[in-house]
């Protein structure tokens, strides 16, 4: 958190929202209704829920995902079939699109990047990472089945979400939680202007001293912060004092590691060589990606109890034979393969040292790596919640 107060934001319009696609990138992607109601299940390609396919498709997440027989095969490319996974209703509950504020930014390699703190997030801000944001958003939410939590919360009051982004959980919360107060902070003002009116969102520094008073909180939600976050055990600590007695804590975080449950994934896969080169490049900035396998071993050591861990599979591309599934899955090719210069250029240019040159040329074979439906691979998903003892 910051040391002095945060600072409000202010966010200048907000539109109607669309489909979270980029505009800049050929990939196809999966488009997301401006509205829904809270834990129902997403439709499937044909527009109708199916509950037999979500039953199905939460079982595969967190055991093992079957492949599409018609995808098989080494080199299998789906660009042709991304018409067939359609929209979702639970994608996101926000009714208003994200328009960034025109203040507090500054630019690289074509790209815009937060003013305060800078060079603490070493990925943009802009536009088409916004976008990305919110796919990311609708991939989470529909893997889950339209959950926005695993915490058992009660009646909550007041509610912090530490690394808000676009702010479309927090509005998603708002409106499921209209009781509550719902905060957001993150290093960018780019939320939108008309949310519900328990959200508000302040511009603040997770980790600088903390200004919540203790015992003050409900709930802490912290999610896609692994990229950011160099020390987890302080955080998760002030965490805890933070919250009330009874509180909980989450954190959602995918693990970007390939997994694979049979042979498809080579040693040499590119994708999996590039996910390594950004661990490597955020390393020089004590940055550790893979942090999030000892959050439960440190929401314990922070003292929290009722710690449970659950470790979701999100597959990369539309391989699986499941309908859900397989929409999951284009939604994460989709966030990475419109997102590979935004993911890429700060943490080769400014981590290892790449030129902004030899950046674009090495994305050209991983773009095309992305596609492989042959290569059945995924990353885990791990959610970790605890309770500060009542």
């Amino acid at each position: 958190m910051a040391d002095s107060a945060p600072v409000p934001t202010s966010p200048t319009k907000a539109s109607t929202a669309g489909s979270p696609t980029s505009k800049h990138s050929k990939s196809k992607s999966p488009t997301s209704a401006k509205t829904s109601s809270p834990k129902t299940s997403s439709p499937t390609a044909a527009g109708g829920r199916d509950e037999a396919q979500d039953l199905a498709a939460a079982h595969e997440a967190e055991t093992t995902i079957e492949a599409d027989p018609a995808l098989a095969g080494p080199g299998a490319n789906d660009d042709d079939d991304d018409e067939a996974y359609g929209s979702d209703d639970s994608a996101s509950r926000a009714s208003t699109s994200v328009s960034s504020s025109v203040r507090d930014y500054t630019f690289e390699n074509n790209r815009r990047y937060h003013k305060f703190r800078e060079g603490r997030y070493h990925f943009p801000n802009d536009e088409p990472e916004q976008e990305r944001e919110d796919m990311k958003h609708a991939m989470i939410v529909n893997l889950c089945n339209g959950r926005l939590h695993y915490a058992p919360l009660e009646n909550p009051q007041t509610i912090l979400d530490i690394g808000t982004g676009t702010g479309i959980w927090a509005i998603d919360m708002g409106d499921e939680y209209p009781e509550a107060e719902v905060i957001g902070i993150d290093l960018s003002p780019i939320q939108p202007a008309w949310v519900p009116p328990n959200v508000k969102f302040m511009v603040d520094d997770a980790e600088t001293a903390w200004v919540w008073k203790p015992s003050s909180l409900d709930y802490i939600h912290i999610r896609h912060m692994t990229s950011s976050i160099r020390d987890w055990p302080t955080l998760i600590s002030q965490a805890y004092t933070a919250l009330k007695p009874g509180g909980w804590i989450e954190l959602q975080e995918l693990r970007f590691v390939l997994g694979c449950d049979d042979d498809t994934l080579k040693p040499d896969d590119p994708v999996a060589g590039f996910l390594n080169n950004i661990k490597e490049g955020l390393a020089q900035f004590g940055v550790n990606l893979l942090a999030m396998e000892k959050n439960p071993d440190n929401v314990r050591e922070a003292g929290f109890t009722n710690v449970e861990e659950r470790i979701f599979k999100v597959p990369l591309g539309v391989w699986p034979r499941n309908t859900k599934m397989k929409t999951v899955g284009l939604y994460n090719r989709s966030m990475i393969y419109d997102g590979l210069q935004g993911i890429s250029m700060g943490p080769f240019t400014r981590g290892l040292k790449w030129s902004p040159e030899e950046v674009e040329l090495y994305l050209v074979g991983i773009r095309k790596a992305v596609h492989n439906s042959g290569v059945h691979s995924y990353l885990p998903f791990h959610v970790t919640i605890g309770q500060k003892p009542a």
